[in-house]
């Protein structure tokens, strides 16, 4: 079979925002672009849809947040942001706690009503842990930074559910992408320009691929033709998985996947919150998205909530979290390495990176990508 009959500059594997935004560029300087997807729909883990007025996001929660300005202007010329502002709730055992950890939930816990109150709590508390020096785990960063009480209530228990391991075998990097601020502020995040698209995100995608040089055939499994694929077009941008694309030849690169359940609910509002997250150990699902209140329009007498529950992952499942401990990244190395060698291959995006990013992590390295290429 013969895949690149239009003499397509570009063959793009997969429709998320790093080969979408690929494409968008080669289009605008006249290049012939298609993309393959091996999913019914473009947009990657970024995809929504619109249900009883409510854009619900099928993948989990995605707040945009950046404090890159290119980025967020680049966004915004594809469509339209409301002011949206995560503030999570935590729910410990019917107990409620702000998010992330700030003045709000130093109180909650402790009573304390000033930052000097709430240092001296966490120094207590770490001491009395025995820490000292570099934290040598995710269990002993987090005790350093908030305390065993919020530690034991908040993180231990979510955590290990999310990762499927104890916090002990965790490196501490993870916990420190969660802000600590001794301020009365239940932002997320600390970024400057933050929000979600008024009509879902899938609107984005739709207008990037809107071009008459860009062909999209969903549905598509680049690697049951690989060779074929790659024989024949003279670039390709691949935002797959990287031990997949080399039939895992060092061996299977470990990740988390997740599971989502839905439920309709004649109601406008049923938990009063966009987001909360269950971070005891025995409830199996880690948060509960409200997602009407992401943008607050909505069709009057319905909400939608989505659970989220983590399970280890198969090459049936989707891959969302990649395990970076030492083990997975020096076999991701190897796959680097010989990735290399394909000169006229792209490897891009999270999954072909093997790393945890941010959307505008993933804008931002498309874009250096394009330019790259393009100069």
């Amino acid at each position: 079979m013969k895949y690149n009959n239009k003499s397509y500059d570009y063959l793009i594997v997969g429709s998320g925002p790093f080969g979408a935004i690929f494409a968008y560029e080669a289009a605008k300087r006249g290049k012939k672009v298609l993309i393959i997807e091996k999913r019914a729909h473009v947009g990657g883990n970024m995809y929504t849809h619109k249900e009883n007025g409510i854009n619900v996001h099928d993948y989990g929660a995605h707040i945009f947040h950046t404090d890159n300005k290119e980025v967020w202007d680049y966004v915004n010329e594809l469509t339209e942001f409301n002011g949206y502002i995560n503030q999570v709730v935590a729910d410990y055992k019917g107990e409620l706690y702000n998010l992330p950890f700030n003045m709000n939930t130093f109180y909650q816990m402790w009573k304390v009503k000033t930052p000097d109150e709430a240092k001296v709590k966490i120094e207590e508390q770490r001491k009395a842990a025995g820490i000292e020096g570099t934290p040598k785990n995710l269990e002993e960063q987090a005790i350093s930074l908030i305390g065993t009480d919020i530690y034991e209530k908040l993180i231990k228990g979510y955590t290990e559910k999310q990762w499927g391991r104890k916090a002990t075998e965790l490196p501490s990097f993870i916990i420190r992408r969660l802000p600590t601020r001794f301020t009365f502020d239940n932002n997320y995040f600390n970024h400057r320009y933050q929000g979600v698209p008024v009509d879902g995100y899938t609107a984005i995608f739709d207008k990037l691929l809107a071009s008459d040089l860009i062909d999209v055939q969903l549905e598509t499994d680049f690697l049951k033709d690989k060779e074929t694929f790659v024989s024949e077009f003279p670039r390709v941008v691949y935002t797959g998985m990287i031990d997949a694309f080399f039939d895992y030849e060092f061996g299977e690169l470990e990740y988390r996947s997740v599971r989502f359940e839905s439920e309709t609910f004649s109601n406008d509002n049923v938990q009063g919150n966009a987001v909360i997250n269950y971070t005891d150990a025995e409830t199996p699902f880690t948060r509960v998205m409200e997602w009407r209140h992401f943008d607050q329009k909505a069709e009057e007498g319905k909400s939608i909530l989505t659970r989220e529950y983590p399970q280890d992952w198969d090459r049936t499942k989707e891959a969302y979290y990649p395990v970076n401990d030492q083990r997975n990244s020096d076999l991701f190395m190897q796959y680097k390495k010989k990735a290399r060698k394909y000169e006229n291959i792209i490897f891009g995006g999270r999954l072909a990176n093997y790393q945890y990013y941010d959307m505008d992590q993933v804008f931002n390295a498309a874009l250096k990508a394009v330019e790259s290429e393009f100069k």
